[in-house]
């Protein structure tokens, strides 16, 4: 078979996404009753972090051993890559010693770099441009607990950030509309959105953006990576916090989403994100599950 990388939400079809789907809701009913679940047995992961994670390195790592693999973890500070070995060197090295890798990393080029000198697969577990494990797992929590999101529409309320730049691809994948609202100065980047996408429409009003929405999402105003820029950010983006208010402007029965970690009072209330339309623990949950999906279609193709 030849080889898939999961660089961007792009890199795969809606027909590939919907099996990935499918197998997610096995591999979770199975992870739900116990029932072992070991396709990838004898195979290895590893796992490449430029930038520190809690939910990634949890889902990724727990992920591969229930599907009865191993998982290595690598921080660049600890191996040759802190010392200055080129990407392309590290990539041939790891790729003849394991079976699939995840790169957590800055910019986006060191993982297409990566990727292009790998012999085996390559899934984004985070760039400054796109997220798109995360935003996989959200559409897997929208239809798992809502249907098809086809048709639908989600705001986006927040940075434009690497969330924001998969949650694109993904309208443009599965036929749904995004309503955007960024504060100015933080909005989209035209560089980084493919080509014809007329999947989303921009809001200068965050409250505007949420009416009459399925889903309402948002982020952390400050990224990893962009501390320094967390003072200004703040007075940026005053007024942008996901509130009772702007839920209200939604769909009753709108969903609220946060890929976590979350700062009450300041991008959501804590009303919002502790009550009853957050599936926030669900969608991080989720992250496990998909991810176990994608690590095998990505090894074993279509089973």
């Amino acid at each position: 078979m030849a080889i898939r990388h999961f660089l961007q939400f792009s890199d795969f079809s809606r027909d590939e996404f919907e099996y990935v789907i499918e197998r997610t809701r096995l591999i979770k009913r199975k992870f739900k009753s116990y029932e072992p679940h070991h396709t990838l047995l004898d195979r290895t992961l590893v796992m490449v972090f430029e930038k520190n994670s809690t939910r990634t390195r949890l889902s990724f790592e727990a992920g591969m051993h229930q599907l009865g693999g191993a998982a290595i973890y690598l921080n660049t500070r600890d191996s040759q890559l802190g010392r200055g070995e080129p990407v392309e060197d590290a990539a041939q090295v790891m790729s003849r010693m394991c079976d699939i890798i995840m790169v957590r990393t800055f910019g986006h080029d060191i993982i297409d770099r990566f990727a292009a000198h790998s012999r085996v697969p390559v899934i984004n577990g985070l760039t400054n441009e796109h997220h798109p494990c995360q935003v996989l797992a959200d559409v897997y929590t929208y239809i798992e607990q809502r249907g098809s999101i086809a048709g639908r529409r989600v705001a986006w309320i927040g940075d434009a950030n690497n969330m924001l730049y998969s949650w694109l691809q993904a309208a443009r994948v599965f036929g749904f509309h995004l309503h955007v609202s960024t504060p100015r100065g933080y909005d989209i980047d035209p560089g980084l959105v493919e080509p014809g996408n007329n999947c989303y429409t921009e809001f200068a009003s965050p409250s505007d953006a949420c009416e009459g929405v399925d889903l309402v999402t948002t982020d952390v105003w400050t990224s990893m990576g962009f501390e320094q820029e967390n003072e200004a950010r703040l007075k940026a983006f005053d007024g942008w916090i996901v509130d009772e208010a702007k839920m209200a402007r939604a769909r009753p029965d709108a969903l609220f989403m946060h890929c976590l970690p979350a700062h009450r009072g300041e991008e959501v209330s804590a009303g919002v994100i502790d009550g009853p339309q957050s599936v926030v623990w669900d969608e991080a949950e989720n992250r496990l599950h998909v991810q176990k999906a994608l690590l095998e279609y990505l090894l074993l193709g279509e089973l």
